[in-house]
């Protein structure tokens, strides 16, 4: 039934947007009445809780069938990585508003489902250790560049190219300025 609601919340967030997503309307979209939701999930925020860090494991999976720095190199592996990164933030924009930009008020996630995004991190930075980018300033410019390759993907391209064909020249850039030595 937890699998139920939680793809009911899913639906609802990317037809109506993460703020429609409602107990009494969840409820409805599972054939059940508000009050039995609270049998599964203590409140809307715990729900929001269990989409964050379904996404965040999704995220990861996505990462790690990514083929190594030391198989492709690092400027292949930053391409893939930064492609396979776009087009998941792409696949389901619900998925990346509530994982990057924070768009339900007053809503945190757990420690425990946060604890998943920061995997997620130390992957990154070890993926890119792997690739010679080390330092924290050329760390915090890669996330910036590709969250926002991602976000005018998402908002002002969905379904479309625009963004995700300047992947190469972006990498390119940043390697020139911010790579190994």
């Amino acid at each position: 039934m937890r699998r139920q609601i939680l793809d009911a919340a899913w639906e609802i967030a990317r037809s109506e947007g993460l703020d429609g997503v409602g107990m009494r309307k969840l409820a409805a979209a599972v054939g059940m009445r508000a009050p039995s939701l609270y049998e599964y999930f203590p409140g809307k925020d715990a729900i929001y809780d269990a989409m964050f860090a379904e996404g965040n494991e999704q995220l990861g999976a996505a990462h790690r069938a990514l083929p190594a720095p030391a198989e492709v190199g690092a400027r292949r592996a930053l391409i893939n990585s930064t492609q396979a990164f776009v087009e998941f933030c792409s696949a389901d924009d619900a998925r990346f508003q509530l994982m990057f930009q924070r768009s339900v008020p007053g809503w945190r996630p757990s420690d425990e489902a946060y604890a998943l995004a920061v995997e997620n991190l130390e992957r990154l930075d070890s993926f890119l250790a792997q690739c010679g980018i080390e330092d924290a300033d050329s760390r915090d410019i890669w996330t910036a560049i590709v969250t926002g390759l991602a976000s005018q993907q998402v908002t002002n391209d969905l379904g479309g190219q625009r963004w995700i064909r300047l992947i190469e020249q972006t990498v390119d850039m940043f390697l020139g300025a911010r790579g190994p030595a």
